[in-house]
């Protein structure tokens, strides 16, 4: 695990977008990428947009979304990859093609076909404040876990809920790539900023492997890069 820490949420979004970059240009094949939504990334990808938009020599590059949060109605896209379209694809004109939906109709086949394709080279992702990544939060998912669909409690519901301006679109469930899909993938970049990720990433960078910090088990991947600013670090002992 390498830990990368910067000044602010500005360079946070800098040195991230950089970071993607580079693995666009690593293969001149095709390139996998699973990227995240939520608000962490907002300014990486108004940083990625304009060296992205428009250039052939990245026609190469895949994406694919890592969860989804189903509008109950079916009547339109997910969350996850609604908030895709409006941050980073549709603004870099990215074609539908190269788009490559996890939804609630597909997940059973998810990691069939990302093996197909070749396998994830990167997954970029957030962590919350209670340790969870993509939609394995505590007590939801197991380590073993593949692609999966998560039944959702009260508790749950009420916690999704805010994402739909009609709480009956609450859906009862929501799909997911589990650890072991996760851990496939050949390069892992885990970013946080503020302080109100502190204390999270304490428990994640010092602390055990533990089911009650779910992201914990990206610490046993062989590739991982953490990026997080002084904010999100100020509870790290330094030396260490």
């Amino acid at each position: 695990m390498k830990v990368i820490i910067v000044k602010d949420y500005d360079e946070l979004s800098k040195v991230s977008a950089q970071m993607l970059i580079g693995e666009m240009f690593q293969r001149h094949e095709r390139v996998n990428l699973a990227i995240t939504a939520g608000t962490t990334p907002i300014g990486m990808y108004e940083k990625l947009i304009p060296e992205v938009k428009g250039k052939q020599y990245f026609d190469n590059v895949h994406y694919y979304n890592f969860d989804e949060i189903p509008y109950k109605s079916g009547t339109r896209e997910g969350v996850t990859i609604s908030d895709l379209r409006e941050m980073y694809f549709t603004p870099t004109a990215i074609p539908e093609e190269r788009i490559h939906i996890l939804d609630e109709t597909n997940y059973k086949e998810q990691d069939k076909r990302i093996t197909e394709a070749g396998g994830l080279d990167v997954i970029l992702l957030g962590i919350g404040a209670d340790g969870h990544y993509c939609g394995n939060l505590p007590g939801t998912t197991n380590f073993d876990d593949f692609t999966t669909k998560v039944r959702c409690d009260e508790v749950m519901k009420e916690r999704i809920a805010p994402h739909f301006e009609d709480r009956a679109e609450t859906p009862d469930f929501y799909v997911t790539m589990g650890p072991r899909s996760v851990m496939s993938a050949r390069h892992l970049i885990l970013f946080a900023s503020g302080e109100k990720k502190a204390k999270v990433m304490k428990a994640f960078v010092e602390g055990a492997i533990t089911a009650e910090i779910p992201a914990s088990i990206l610490k046993m991947h062989p590739h991982l890069t953490v990026i997080i600013d002084e904010a999100a670090a100020k509870l790290l002992d330094k030396e260490k």
